[in-house]
């Protein structure tokens, strides 16, 4: 019965990505771009990046040297960009980059790569070639709500937006990852979701579509585990929503597009009020 009426919610989009699109597209609304080379698609994504880790700046997502954001690179998917180590999220820049390859070798850039966040991010883009792009900072709600141990309710349209897409991973918790192999006994126990809450860790939230994906809904995750905190903290249980109603809202807010989408106004933003980045 709840997939028969499933079904019957479902939205006709016609050639529309998302039901937020319009359908006059002469009104002006951020399209993804096409690129005519890899060259140009590697300085969109790098940019891109750089905003990503801004973003993060601006959500004083930073503790220390903690904290790394990764993309493969679109001609060679072996490598992947990096933020420097020891540079704080707000003087990342296009110059300041990092190319590396699954072994930790830096091909490109002057900086240190940052050995916790290479084990890990190097492991899961390599066992995983579906993900283009991972993130992970050590932030204040995050990193509480995973000493619980325990997945987000659907107590709002904001957390719906994990809805049956996020899991909770025990696998090495709180244990630092800095040697080889606990990268790759992390990444062999993912499932093919965009978050994880890594028990006695953190938040990782990863993208097969863009970093900017990976990145807002890095955001969002914070941002949902307050939430939850904030309601728990009452003593009264919350009203959930039902299993159908979160998925059908998680089809409209949840999606790898709709995190890309989301990303675009902290773009627009960054681009006007940070022109360093593209130093």
């Amino acid at each position: 019965m709840a997939a028969v009426m499933e079904k019957e919610r479902k939205l006709d989009l016609g050639d529309r990505e998302s039901i937020y699109q319009p359908e006059d597209k002469s009104q002006i609304f951020p399209y993804q771009p096409k690129f005519k080379n890899f060259a140009e698609e590697r300085q969109h994504l790098k940019e891109r990046l750089v905003a990503a880790c801004r973003a993060f700046a601006l959500e004083k997502f930073d503790y220390g040297f903690a904290g790394h954001l990764t993309v493969r690179d679109p001609e060679h998917p072996n490598l992947y960009w990096t933020n420097p180590m020891a540079v704080h999220f707000d003087q990342v820049k296009v110059s300041n980059l990092i190319l590396a390859d699954h072994e930790g070798n830096i091909l490109e850039g002057q900086h240190a790569l940052n050995r916790a966040g290479f084990v890990l991010h190097a492991a899961v883009h390599e066992k995983h070639p579906d993900i283009v792009a991972m993130c992970h900072a050590h932030t204040v709600y995050g990193t509480a709500f995973a000493a619980l141990g325990k997945p987000l309710d659907p107590i709002s349209q904001d957390a719906a937006a994990f809805f049956e897409d996020h899991m909770v991973l025990a696998e090495q918790a709180g244990q630092v990852a800095v040697e080889d192999n606990s990268g790759y006994n992390v990444a062999g126990s993912l499932k093919k979701v965009k978050a994880i809450i890594h028990r006695n860790h953190g938040l990782l939230t990863v993208s097969r579509h863009s970093i900017e994906a990976a990145a807002f809904w890095f955001i969002a995750l914070e941002r949902c585990c307050k939430q939850q905190m904030l309601v728990e903290a009452t003593g009264i249980k919350p009203v959930l929503l039902s299993p159908e109603t979160a998925r059908y809202s998680r089809e409209h807010v949840g999606s790898e597009y709709i995190g890309w989408l989301h990303f675009q106004p902290i773009w627009g933003y960054l681009k006007e009020n940070q022109p360093d980045m593209f130093e």
